[in-house]
């Protein structure tokens, strides 16, 4: 039997032109529609149906009883290799995406996407919350396929390229390559905007994408949610399951809504989630799920996560629950399948699961497949990983190798390795095919590309320094002057031609100058180094100066963009840099891309009105 870490040929065949299994079914209303709804670092455990005996979600419970529910579906420890598996149907390593920073969080140029496909099937294409596929050009949601875009930057709000000073209230995100200023909690946000979006396209086929960032740390909920979890001895943190709650309120708002609009029979509805969890767990109180492990964990507890789909036009069974081991890169597969898409001629990694959804899944074959946390800038071989059939887990943690029976032990507490050394060479096996694949161009950086009249400004930032350490990747840590040391960012210069650098330790929306301590730590530079190409000039900072502006002559290709600012006490990489270019003739710089200046009181909410509880926990 053959072990499929990859589709066999004949599947991927399959894919290139798939079947149309969508036909009119009994509603005539042809071709699907899609909402997928994936949230941020909550786990398996966080769910009323999966046990916890404190957390509200009536709703998503409500959903489970209406879909079918893959019970043993995994997902990457951490959340953009698993956004990047699901986008494409490949593995994490595979399309570039093997952490969250240190510009390894950027999909992969060539990778076709989900929206792609959609869109090429004649579907509108919106994403709504969390992208963490890359903040430049060619990598942001815009540029991968999705016609309409609301997103935060980075990988959560408040990091360091998201806009300055937001904090889930009120805050300004990314429309369309333009920033807008929303008013209200970002799930309510994303939800929102991902319903005006159904409303405005719902005469043709659509795929909507609402990613909430909740509940990723910082851990801010409105009062109304996080209050009656207050007090309660089995609760982690009340506001982590207060933006569950507010989570499965909008949940409620998204089927109501469909229901109304007489989209709910003929729309696939997919509840899943990112990793395991963050902030349902401390100090003992909190509901594991009968795992162990959190996120970025090996074990089960860090990448076994919910997954429930509804379709009632396609007649997926309602209560049914699938125990085979299914994963992120399945559903692109399913998708193509249920919906009738034409594909491009790509080796996906996963496969369509329509066999186990409308059969009882005893003729599926066993897999084996790999889950990694490599959070590094270059993958090590068995680097914290896991090999995973239905009944098996050999796990490589900081300790060690060990061989666990999922289902005899499913909180992974005894090794039992040395009674199955055929089963321990299988999967070692099959783990070394993976690898040997999937390393062969782990060697290949993603660029941020420059020059380009499809981003007329490009912002950098030091959440994707290519460092050996992990960078600055939070305001927080721009305040206080972390990691302040010297490092560069992989660049493309798309055209021969004239660019201006400015080089900046604040933000522009900030508004601050190069040494100005008003929202933290402040330095001494005295000078600004600029390094890129064939290029080594040196400036003096003029005393309260915001930024260092360098005008270049650059030439197409790859290089590196190396800058510094210099003190008496030490030498680091600006924070920030901004590049200009002039654009071609007759190109016309799209409205709105300025960037506007930060008011140290937009965003906020004055305390007296009590909307929120502000508790950050790291």
């Amino acid at each position: 039997m053959k072990m499929k870490y990859v589709m066999s040929t004949v599947l991927i065949a399959g894919l290139m032109v798939l079947p149309a299994f969508s036909k009119d079914w009994k509603s005539g209303q042809g071709k699907p529609n899609v909402v997928l709804v994936i949230t941020d670092d909550q786990g398996y455990g966080d769910l009323a149906f999966t046990g916890n005996p404190a957390i509200k979600t009536p709703t998503i419970d409500k959903l489970r009883s209406q879909g079918t529910l893959l019970n043993n579906f995994h997902v990457d420890p951490t959340c953009a290799p698993t956004r990047s598996a699901l986008m494409t149907g490949r593995y994490s390593d595979r399309v570039g995406v093997w952490h969250t920073v240190q510009g390894r969080s950027m999909l992969r140029r060539r990778e076709v996407t989900m929206a792609d496909i959609f869109g090429r099937n004649g579907y509108a294409t919106g994403m709504f919350g969390k992208w963490h596929l890359g903040d430049c050009y060619p990598y942001r949601p815009e540029d991968r396929g999705f016609q309409h875009c609301v997103y935060h930057q980075a990988g959560g709000v408040g990091q360091a390229p998201d806009y300055w000073g937001n904090d889930y209230f009120d805050d300004t995100y990314v429309v369309n390559g333009k920033l807008q200023r929303f008013e209200g909690f970002c799930t309510d946000v994303w939800f929102d905007e991902g319903m005006k979006f159904i409303q405005a396209n719902k005469d043709k086929p659509f795929f909507a994408y609402i990613a909430p960032n909740a509940p990723h740390k910082p851990l801010y909920c409105p009062l109304e949610y996080s209050e009656p979890y207050e007090g309660n001895p089995q609760v982690s943190y009340p506001e982590f399951y207060g933006m569950v709650s507010n989570i499965d309120d909008n949940l409620a708002k998204l089927m109501d809504f469909l229901d109304r609009e007489g989209l709910a029979d003929n729309t696939i509805l997919v509840f899943m989630t990112d990793n395991g969890t963050a902030g349902g767990l401390n100090d003992g109180r909190g509901y594991d799920g009968g795992m162990r492990g959190m996120k970025n964990s090996e074990y089960d507890g860090g990448h076994r996560v919910p997954f429930i789909i509804r379709w009632p036009n396609g007649e997926i069974e309602a209560g049914k629950s699938i125990e085979n081991i299914t994963a992120h890169f399945d559903i692109l597969p399913t998708f193509i399948d249920l919906c009738g898409l034409n594909a491009p001629a790509t080796e996906y990694d996963g496969t369509s699961l329509r066999d186990l959804l409308y059969t009882d899944g005893a003729a599926w074959p066993e897999r084996a497949l790999v889950v990694e946390t490599q959070r590094v800038v270059d993958p090590i071989k068995w680097r914290r990983c896991a090999v995973m059939t239905d009944q098996w887990r050999l796990v490589n943690d900081d300790d060690g190798q060990g061989l666990f029976d999922i289902k005899a032990d499913p909180k992974q507490t005894t090794d039992i390795s040395s009674l199955h050394p055929e089963v321990v060479e299988r999967l070692r096996g099959a783990y070394n095919k993976f690898w040997n694949d999937v390393s062969q161009e782990h060697d290949l950086t993603s660029y941020m590309v420059i020059g380009s009249d499809h981003s007329p400004i490009v912002s950098l930032c030091s959440h994707d320094w290519l460092i050996d350490k992990l960078p600055p990747w939070n305001q927080d840590h721009i305040k206080n002057g972390a990691v302040a040391e010297v490092s560069h960012w992989a660049i493309e210069v798309e055209q021969d031609g004239d660019y201006e650098i400015s080089l900046r330790r604040w933000p522009v929306e900030a508004d601050k100058g190069i040494n100005d301590g008003t929202y933290g730590k402040a330095f001494n530079y005295k000078k600004a180094r600029l390094r890129i190409a064939d290029i080594d000039e040196t400036k003096v900072i003029p005393e309260g100066a915001k930024e260092v502006t360098f005008r270049v002559s650059l030439k197409k290709g790859i290089t590196e963009l190396a800058p510094v600012f210099i003190g008496p006490e030490n030498e680091a990489t600006p924070y920030y840099a901004y590049v200009t270019h002039q654009p071609k003739p007759g190109w016309q710089t799209p409205a709105g891309m300025g960037i506007p200046v930060y008011d140290p009181s937009y965003g906020r909410v004055p305390p007296q009105i009590n909307k929120k509880k502000v508790k950050p926990i790291e």
